[in-house]
């Protein structure tokens, strides 16, 4: 990267959303207005259809969904942007929890024609929790679909955000000519391009010259606009950034309608990166020495190499690779002699990096999901929160003889996060408990557990569906409960697990004495 790079802003932003409503489309959208792509990956028909560029694992080629995150960064105009894909399926709503620790935005896609829908919400309040400002893109405007007035109603009754449009559509949903760019009252006008896979051509036309060609579509449009002026629906800078408004913009991200105008909203409204607080509530100076977070780990992304890659986000300082940093846990050194930027299967060395820039750390064997590394002065950052599994499942390799297999799969399973392994003595190594927010997290377990390690497995379902931390002095007691018993999660921490609310609540107010704590919810 070079020095002009190197002082270009930064805005780092994460695309949320339930299934199916766009967000490896759009992310490809963006990296195809951003010039990174020539052309978009997603072929959109039944025959031949090729899986988006940001999908590397064999099972999202197959289903067509996202199940690992993936990272992007492309310059654009005067800034640099990070983009960070997240899971396409509810069941990996704690990759998205990490992946929303290391951004300063969000944009949150929703489908025209289905409005808010569960996952949405769930990970809108995440974003809430954290304090991260959310940009709305209402999706797929080009497909039959909801009333704009209606959408935004939602909107405001079911998460308590004022929506306030920048842009409005010219024609309704599934006859979408353009946009009314509401901060200058001309229309955006868009061109089909064949299949969406290159960007659409826009033309900014008068109101005049929209009125002419557009006719009662644009005069519908005008009035709409006019209705939200009346009732102060416009962009409020400090409203948006204290996360009581939410700026909204229609678009197609199969067509490529509407990208650019997102791209260049980010770029002016979404905050930059700030300074970092640690641990103990302390600031950190964006120019102090280097550090960063961890928020993702990830093997198995190159059947050829076998590495591992550590993101990270930077928060202070400037990363150069082949720099030796701390870990500020065990105090021990990393070198960081590979650095790459990760889309899918496509990766660039990265030389430099600033606050708000995503690193990918190859073979960084010794890092997991919540770490801290810095230079200089040490700090600790907030670890990351594990989130309350809801299934549980015995894992057993079919074959006595692939045990060594089985065992270094599952470390490396649980090190990136991919599930939560839980042991007992009673149980031992070979039989461990799987804990999940999702069922589809056992069936990645078990794909990789086959492709890389060469390892068939069988798995077990337990009657559990809630877990509750206990403290080590009162485990004993808990696990000699009926049907209930306690595990300890691979960081240590103590579960038990209990096959309903009814046994909880009974085994509670049995032992009134004992806290069964709470773990952060995020199930799908």
């Amino acid at each position: 990267m070079s020095d002009v790079e190197r002082d270009r802003p930064r805005r780092t932003f994460a695309v949320i959303s339930h299934p199916d409503a766009g967000k490896s489309t759009l992310t490809e959208a963006l990296a195809l207005h951003a010039q990174v792509l020539s052309e978009a990956g997603a072929v959109h028909g039944k025959a031949g259809r090729r899986s988006t560029v940001s999908d590397w694992m064999q099972m999202e080629r197959d289903r067509g969904i996202s199940i690992a995150s993936a990272a992007l960064q492309f310059g654009y105009r005067d800034h640099v942007v990070n983009l960070v894909d997240t899971p396409g399926h509810a069941d990996f709503s704690e990759d998205t929890y990490r992946v929303l620790t290391a951004v300063d935005a969000a944009v949150m896609l929703i489908d025209a024609a289905k409005g808010l829908e569960p996952q949405t919400l769930k990970l809108f309040q995440v974003c809430r929790h954290r304090g991260i400002p959310v940009l709305t893109v209402i999706n797929k405007w080009d497909r039959p679909g909801r009333e704009p007035l209606g959408l935004l109603d939602q909107i405001e009754t079911e998460i308590g955000l004022r929506p306030t449009p920048l842009t409005w559509p010219v024609g309704i949903s599934g006859d979408f000519r353009g946009v009314l760019d509401r901060s200058s009252g001309d229309m955006v006008q868009y061109t089909r391009t064949a299949g969406g896979a290159t960007r659409a051509p826009e033309e900014r036309l008068t109101p005049d010259q929209a009125g002419e060609r557009h006719g009662t579509d644009w005069d519908t449009a005008l009035e709409e606009h006019e209705l939200l002026a009346a009732d102060g629906a416009d962009h409020d800078q400090d409203a948006f950034l204290a996360g009581r408004t939410t700026p909204v913009l229609f678009a197609s991200a199969l067509l490529n309608f509407g990208v650019s105008h997102l791209l260049d909203t980010l770029l002016r409204i979404a905050p930059a990166p700030a300074p970092p607080t640690d641990v103990d509530g302390r600031t950190r100076a964006l120019e102090d020495d280097f550090s960063a977070v961890v928020f993702k780990v990830q093997s198995g992304m190159d059947a050829a190499h076998r590495d591992r890659l550590a993101y990270a986000r930077v928060q202070t300082g400037t990363f150069r690779r082949g720099m030796v940093v701390q870990h500020a846990t065990t105090g021990k050194p990393f070198t960081t002699k590979y650095a790459q930027a990760v889309l899918g299967r496509e990766r660039h060395v990265v030389d430099t990096a600033q606050p708000g820039d995503i690193v990918g750390l190859v073979n960084a064997t010794a890092l997991t999901v919540g770490d801290t590394i810095h230079t200089g002065r040490p700090v600790r950052y907030p670890g990351i929160d594990r989130f309350a599994p809801e299934h549980f499942a015995v894992l057993r390799a079919r074959e006595t003889g692939r045990y060594k297999q089985f065992r270094r799969g599952i470390a490396q399973l649980d090190e990136e996060g991919v599930v939560q392994v839980l042991r007992s003595d009673l149980r031992g190594d070979q039989a461990p408990v799987l804990a999940a927010v999702g069922l589809m997290q056992f069936e990645v377990v078990q794909q990789r557990l086959a492709s890389e390690f060469n390892c068939q497995t069988t798995l077990e379902p337990l009657p559990f569906t809630l877990a509750r931390r206990v403290d080590p002095a009162d485990a004993p007691t808990i696990d000699r409960a009926a049907r209930v018993e306690v595990l300890q999660r691979t960081d240590g921490t103590l579960l038990a697990l209990f096959p309903d609310r009814w046994r909880l609540e009974t085994v509670s107010r049995n032992h009134p004495d004992i806290t069964l704590h709470e773990l952060p919810a995020g199930g799908g």
